[in-house]
């Protein structure tokens, strides 16, 4: 019977898996070195603008939700429109240096590449507006930006930092008025989280439920 392959299909079977892995092993690191990670905990991220949570929230007092517009009611709480920067900024400090990739990306219809702060793996699923909605404030989470000159991660997002809160909501829960407010503090924090535990009707045991964040 005549032989179904040539004496030199081996080497090149071999040569060609090779290659296959390489450009594999290639693609992938390719990949990875164009996502974007979260930052170092406690490190500013530069940004194509130097934006300065503590000048805009700590010392013109401007509320996160002017900014974050979706976050009462969305999963996302949403990167201003350049429009909502210009606001201000087609009046205000309108020849500086660092502003010019804003009001250039503005003029432009163009758009600015932020660099993400915080970021879930995909494989999770987080709402903004039900964390709201059930009294957990920013400051819960993103830390006191007012104070930031630079804004940094403040907390790992790991499972395990996720399910302190989830199985102990109550050290965590306040009114809903005091979402935004950053340096608010209860009196007595287990007194308030047992009621506001069951004012938002919140239960204890489905919030450690796998679906709950793996859907």
């Amino acid at each position: 019977m005549a032989q179904l392959f040539g004496k030199d299909f081996g080497f090149f079977f071999r040569l060609g898996l090779i290659a296959a892995i390489a450009v594999i092993i290639v693609a992938a690191m390719l990949w990875r070195a164009g996502m974007d990670y979260p930052a170092a905990i406690n490190a500013g991220v530069e940004q194509p603008v130097p934006f300065s949570h503590k000048h805009h929230v700590g010392d013109e007092g401007i509320d996160c939700r002017y900014c974050h517009a979706s976050v009462e009611q969305s999963a996302f709480a949403g990167v201003p429109a350049l429009s909502t920067c210009m606001t201000c900024h087609s009046q205000l400090f309108t020849g500086q240096q660092a502003l010019a990739p804003l009001v250039a990306a503005f003029r432009s219809g163009g758009g600015l590449r932020w660099l993400r702060i915080n970021q879930l793996p995909d494989f999770v699923y987080f709402d903004h507006s039900i964390h709201i909605a059930k009294g957990v404030g920013c400051v819960s989470c993103h830390g006191a930006v007012d104070q930031m000159p630079l804004t940094w991660r403040v907390a790992p997002l790991t499972m395990q930092w996720c399910l302190e809160c989830h199985r102990n909501p109550e050290r965590y829960l306040r009114p809903r008025d005091q979402i935004v407010n950053l340096h608010w503090k209860a009196d007595d924090q287990q007194a308030l989280g047992a009621r506001l535990l069951a004012e938002y009707h919140i239960d204890k045991r489905r919030l450690t439920d796998c679906s709950v964040c793996h859907r």
